[in-house]
Parts: structure tokens; sequence; C-alpha cells
């Protein structure tokens, strides 16, 4: 599937349109109700602003957490709408249910420039069934659909792709930003082209691993993943997390690797640790040194040195998964390490959502990224060429 050629908001004439946007609103709050990081709904701003400025009538949606299809008031989307009449300067009123008698008057009474916002679309049962039922009466209310939310695009649901059956869709500005950006690092990359894969699964990777293998020409290894390739090619790696299932599945990768002349990095050594614990006593051994009873926490600082070099000079940079355990104090140096070599390489950075971006955030390097997804399960499973049908329902610009 070709995601270049979806048509975006700017190709749909909006003024006086009654549009249904998908936002991705499913932001962290305290135990008080408030929103403790508004970054998902600051970044659908410039969609929202250029339909509020050409005169649409704004309906906005959104999930928040995993209701399973019941009001709960601890989902409540209420708090958005406060933020949202903050920050666009008009007050944002939010109907009490999704598809309701109260939401589709509300939605009726709209004025040209004016925007409400649903309750949790997760609160019906229909939502993440995809009902046909459920998508065409939401559909109902607008005459246009936008697709803004790139994190929930990995999900067939109702208000994320089954509405694309009924009115004409689009994506708005931040989907489309994500799709061309990734879209063109998997066809058309500058090189060299760099993956650096971490996290803790080689199981969570495999299907990345087997897509990039025919365009990448460095893979980078981190993190836990990182163990189950190095006890595959015959290191001892004391108590380390390994997935004992996938070891002959990694020496296919390397072998395979080899083949296409793509080269694959592992740690040279390791910060580990006695146990899976913040402040385990912990030590720097080189990766064919790992003793009984200790395991791999991070990249050591030989490790980062070499991908450090290695990243010098890159033209497109993907990266998915942290090096180690980088929440721990004793165990973020070789995350924090491939960040800043990451930022300072000068080439086409793309972090993936989720841990990544959190780990980049951290590292206050966000800002020196060219882009860092705000999905992390969409942004896996493109980088794995799956079809994600939040974009594959919107409409082609031919």
């Amino acid at each position: 599937m070709n995601y270049f050629h979806k048509k975006s908001v700017e190709d749909v004439d909006v003024q006086g349109k009654h549009v249904l946007v998908r936002c991705d609103f499913n932001v962290p709050l305290d135990e008080n109700g408030n929103i403790t990081d508004t970054g998902r709904i600051d970044s659908s701003m410039p969609t929202i602003r250029y339909l509020l400025d050409r005169h649409a009538k704004v309906i906005l949606c959104s999930h928040m957490g995993r209701p399973k299809g019941q009001y709960n008031p601890k989902y409540s989307l209420a708090p958005v709408a406060v933020y949202l009449s903050q920050v666009l300067g008009q007050k944002v009123e939010m109907a009490d249910d999704v598809v309701g008698e109260h939401a589709k008057s509300m939605a009726a009474a709209l004025q040209d420039g004016q925007a409400m916002l649903l309750e949790n679309v997760r609160f019906c049962q229909g939502e993440e069934e995809n009902d046909p039922d459920f998508a065409k009466t939401l559909a109902s209310m607008a005459e246009i659909y936008v697709n803004d939310a790139f994190g929930a695009a990995h999900r067939a649901h109702a208000s994320t792709a089954g509405v694309a059956k009924y009115i004409p869709a689009v994506c708005g500005f931040l989907m489309e930003k994500e799709i061309t950006i990734m879209g063109q690092a998997l066809s058309n990359p500058k090189r060299p082209f760099i993956a650096i894969l971490g996290g803790s699964k080689v199981a969570d990777k495999i299907g990345v691993i087997t897509n990039l293998l025919d365009k990448v020409d460095t893979f980078m290894i981190g993190g836990g993943m990182a163990y189950t390739f190095m006890n595959a090619l015959g290191y001892s790696i004391g108590n380390s997390i390994c997935e004992t299932d996938k070891l002959e599945l990694a020496k296919d990768l390397v072998a395979k690797a080899k083949e296409k002349d793509v080269k694959i990095l592992i740690p040279l050594d390791n910060v580990i640790g006695e146990k899976f614990e913040k402040d385990t006593p912990c030590r720097v051994v080189d990766s064919d040194q790992i003793p009984e009873g200790w395991m791999g926490l991070d990249i050591g600082p030989k490790t980062v040195a070499a991908y450090t070099e290695a990243l010098q000079g890159a033209g497109t940079i993907i990266w998915n998964g942290p090096m180690g355990v980088f929440e721990w104090e004793h165990f973020a140096g070789g995350t924090l390490g491939v960040a800043k070599a990451v930022a300072e390489s000068g080439a086409i950075s793309i972090i993936g959502g989720g841990d990544t971006a959190a780990a980049v955030e951290h590292a206050g390097l966000s800002d020196k990224m060219a882009h860092v997804s705000t999905g992390g399960g969409a942004s896996l499973e493109l980088l794995e060429g799956k079809v994600l049908p939040g974009i594959a329902c919107l409409n082609d610009k031919d």
C-alpha cells in the first residue's frame, strides 16, 4: 500500500461543513483528574485550528483508556474539554454521550468555526467491535471525516476506520506528517540507513527486522532482545532475559543479514546487575564475561562508543526500543548515550513512539530529532510493513 497518496484535510472543502475529527486525546491524568501531559492534544492543534479558521463545524472524538464498552467516569474526556477551551479561546462543550440525542443535538446546533467534543468513544460497545450501525450513526453527524489519530491507526475500530465507509475520509496534518516521514524513510531512505532496535523481546521485533532486511544497511541491537542474539551466537549470558524459543530464529536472521550484506551490531559490553531491581549492585563487563547469577540490564560504554561511531554520517536512522532499563538511573546510560549520538548524527532521525519517545524526552533531546512518532504500536506495525486500518480507509488523492 502506498501511503503517500492519501487525501489530506487541505484536499477537501470544509467551509460550513460538519467535520468529524478523530484525535488521540488519550492523555495521562493525575488522581485529581488533571492532565499531566498535554502533548497528544497539542499535536492535533494544527488540524483543529485549520478547520476552525475555515469555518468548519468541528466534532472532535477520541478514546481514553480501556473502559471496555462501559461508562466509567475515570475515563471521561471532561478534562480534555476544559483544556481545549483554554487553548482554542472558545468554549468547547462536551456531549454527555457519543451517538445519543445529546451528541446529535449539539452537533446539529454547531455554528461555523465552532468545536465540540464527544464523550469517550470507548464507552460504547460498538467502538472496538467496529460495529457498522454504530459507525454509521457516528458518521451521520458529519459530512467529512478527518483522522488525525496516528497512535490509534493500527486499530480497526468504528471511529478510526468504520466511519470512512459512510463519508469522505481524509488525514489531518499530524497523520499526514507521520505517514509521509515514515513512508519516505521506508521507500526511499537517504543512506546509509540504520535501524536501532531495542526493547525486551525479539518476538516483538521479528516483523520489523524481516521487513527492514531488504531496506537497511545496518541494524544496531540493544535492550533485553540483545541477549537472545548473544546467546544464539554462543555467548554465556548469565541470568539475562532470553527467549530460548527464538534462538534459532535469531541465528537465521543473522545469517540472512550476512547474505544481504547487512551489518548486525550487538553489544560489546553491558551494565549488569545481580537482580532486576532499581538499586541492585551493578558493574560493567564485556559481552563474553557475564557471570552466572548476573543479568544484563543496559549496553555498556564501549558499545555506546561503537554505536556512536557507526551513527556518524548516517543518512536515515529509525529507532524503536530503548537500550536498557532507562527508567532506572544505573541502567539509563546506554539509552541516553545512543539518544545523544542520534541527535548529533545529522541524519533524518525517526523515533518510534512509546518507550523510545519517552526515553528521548527524558534525555531532553526530542527537539533535536527530525521526527518523534506519536504512536508506539502504530509506528511499530508500519515498520513491519503491515496495513494500518486507520490509514487504509482514507480516500486516495487520485
